[in-house]
């Protein structure tokens, strides 16, 4: 007994001790983000033995990293080796270096760094062509064509890049459509400096085509003479193309003539892409007419994806291979492409070279790789790939200072700070590695961690870790009440939350399940719950009961279909109604793949991928319906 009572005591103080810690280390960040080294300096010393004493000693260097001299930075970076803080203040350093003009440091220092932002590659990229190395050209170019706003680190790389003849002309306006296309008028009048004169964007013309880009457009007729005024219409055309197919269409007809065929070429292509997006039976059409001409201005893989996508939707297969064969070459070696061209080519006749795609493919554990199997008579198996970690290996994990950071980042609700601090501590493991990391994430709850981690190996597997049952016992009974196939209900919520009962998204929803407050408040009302409140829709057993009664709900309204419902529960039911064919019934693959929004088709295909991996862990036992069946076929439209 007085052994039982020491060891509680222990236990008592080391727990008390450790939240105390913890306490002085959150001070201690609070009082790096607010300046404040004196009040860091008090908690530091109080730090002495916490796992996270490097990101105390970070904060403290990082004050002061630019009066600080090399020897005591190389002291830091020497202690926290292979560290994620010791890259970011190496990192933190280079920049100061740059600035400063300290290059020498700079050369000796930058290769060794492993995060590198916008800003400090291009700080890279500028020394790079000062000493006159060639090689880093095509990298230096490939910065370019982005269209996003980059930092003034990346101005010297481009003006070295156009005085050694590197940008061109015709590269300065690529970037300024590319802009221009993703609504970025900043980073379009950025670029446009770089043309000289005042050849460049009118900057005039630009706002108004911005603000009001009907009215622009119909003051246009006559007037679009220069290059300028020809991407400003370009853009006008598209920022009515996002919201009216109709009223772009209308306007293009008043002055397509006005433009070059090129210029016409990439509208036309855009222009099917914005309707095959929304389904118009157009768009195939548009497509063709893009590029009936030797001038016609080269899709990009995006436009050629939904061009894919508009000849599924009609089973035009010749037309789904020819669009597929006009891919960039790795765009060709997306799971995607290479299924959709394997059944083109069965389609029309070729088995042979079909089944030379679906072989390879059949051995991947995407959602393709699935269907690959079915279309060659085989069925998903996972026994014969299980790798089991040792208690040994796991123990030799728990022990790394980078899990050890990561659980104490976790354990203070930091997040963002454990996911950078755990992807950086796996970057490089072996499949064996991963596995032990994953199950030491589990038996801490850090479901989502280990479900990530195991998906990473290739080789050596363990299925139960990447596809993690936790809550079953609630699950099993929730879901007695509403008949749901329990592999999808898990397919879904491993694709929702990763099993992370407290995560709020950004859009508002919360749980294991993601309810929207006001879906959560809809259904406790249809449950009959009294005194409900926002603040437990997180817990596990609520969050579960109100989101099974409203997946059920979803279903029975779309026709007991799992991939509608998907389809609902992440995008609304009246979309998921809204994407089904007009007139023909539609394979539930081809629904999936042309469902409009990023996000809700990958959603999809995981939720289905994720249910038949559930199907094999839970031991649904060979009963369990084929991808396919899940899939099913969408009735058209009522």
């Amino acid at each position: 007994m007085r052994n039982y009572l020491l060891g509680l005591l222990f236990f008592t103080v080391s727990s008390t001790s450790l939240a105390n810690q913890d306490s002085d280390f959150i001070a201690a960040r609070q009082a790096f983000q607010t300046g404040n080294a004196k009040a860091l300096e008090n908690h530091a010393k109080k730090l002495q033995r916490h796992p996270l004493r490097a990101y105390v000693d970070y904060y403290q260097l990082r004050l002061v990293l630019p009066t600080t001299d090399s020897a005591t930075i190389r002291s830091f970076l020497a202690r926290y080796d292979g560290s994620l803080v010791a890259d970011r203040l190496r990192g933190d350093w280079l920049k100061v270096l740059a600035k400063s003009q300290q290059w020498p440091l700079f050369d000796g220092e930058h290769p060794a760094v492993v995060n590198k932002d916008p800003e400090l590659t291009c700080y890279i990229y500028q020394r790079r062509l000062d000493l006159q190395d060639t090689a880093v050209i095509p990298d230096a170019r490939a910065l370019w064509f982005t269209s996003t706003s980059l930092p003034d680190s990346c101005t010297p790389v481009f003006q070295s890049l156009i005085f050694k003849g590197e940008l061109l002309i015709e590269d300065i306006w690529t970037r300024i459509r590319m802009t221009l296309e993703d609504g970025q008028t900043s980073a379009a009048m950025q670029a446009s400096r770089y043309i000289s004169g005042d050849q460049g964007l009118d900057l005039g013309n630009l706002n108004a085509a911005a603000k009001n880009p009907l009215r622009y457009l119909e003051d246009q007729t006559g007037k679009i003479r220069t290059h300028s005024d020809r991407e400003i219409a370009l853009f006008a055309l598209l920022r009515l193309l996002r919201n009216d197919t109709d009223q772009a269409f209308a306007q293009w007809q008043k002055i397509k003539d006005q433009l070059t065929i090129p210029d016409r070429s990439y509208f036309l292509a855009k222009l099917g892409h914005r309707a095959a997006m929304r389904h118009d039976t157009r768009a195939l059409g548009w497509f063709k007419e893009a590029q009936n001409t030797t001038q016609s201005y080269p899709p990009s893989d995006t436009v050629l994806g939904w061009q894919v996508r508009a000849a599924l939707r009609v089973q035009d297969w010749n037309e789904v291979l020819a669009a597929i064969n006009r891919m960039s070459p790795t765009e060709q070696q997306v799971d995607t492409w290479r299924y959709w061209k394997a059944r083109a080519l069965l389609a029309t006749g070729d088995s042979l070279s079909a089944n030379n795609i679906l072989i390879p493919l059949s051995k991947e554990h995407s959602f393709y790789g699935q269907l690959a199997r079915e279309e060659l008579g085989t069925l998903l198996t996972i026994s014969d790939q299980t790798y089991k970690v040792s208690n040994g290996e796991i123990a030799a994990m728990e022990k790394k200072p980078g899990v050890q950071r990561t659980l104490a980042l976790s354990r203070m609700n930091m997040r963002i700070e454990a996911l950078r601090e755990w992807s950086w501590t796996i970057r490089n493991f072996t499949d064996a590695e991963l596995l032990a990391a994953a199950e030491v994430a589990r038996r801490q709850g850090l479901y989502d961690r280990a479900i990530n981690t195991a998906n990473r190996t290739v080789s050596k597997h363990d299925f139960n870790l990447r596809f993690l049952a936790p809550h079953r016992a609630t699950v099993k009974k929730v879901l007695q009440q509403h008949e749901l196939d329990e592999a999808w209900v898990y397919g879904l919520i491993r694709q929702e939350s990763r099993f992370i009962a407290d995560i709020k998204s950004h859009a508002g929803a919360i749980g294991l399940m993601q309810l929207m407050p006001s879906t959560a408040d809809w259904v406790a009302k249809q449950l009959g719950i009294k005194n409900f409140r926002l603040s437990i829709i997180s817990d596990v057993n609520t969050n579960l009961r109100l989101g099974t009664y409203y997946l059920k709900h979803v279903l029975s309204t779309l026709d007991n279909q799992p991939l509608l419902a998907s389809a609902a529960y992440n995008a609304g039911p009246g979309r998921a109604k809204r994407w089904r064919d007009d007139y023909r019934a539609l394979e539930g693959a081809i629904y999936a793949e042309t469902i409009p929004f990023n996000e809700t088709r990958d959603y999809v295909k995981k939720v289905l991928k994720n249910s038949m991996y559930y199907a094999k862990v839970l031991n649904h036992g060979n009963g369990a319906p084929t991808l396919k069946e899940r899939l099913g076929i969408i009735a058209p439209k009522p």
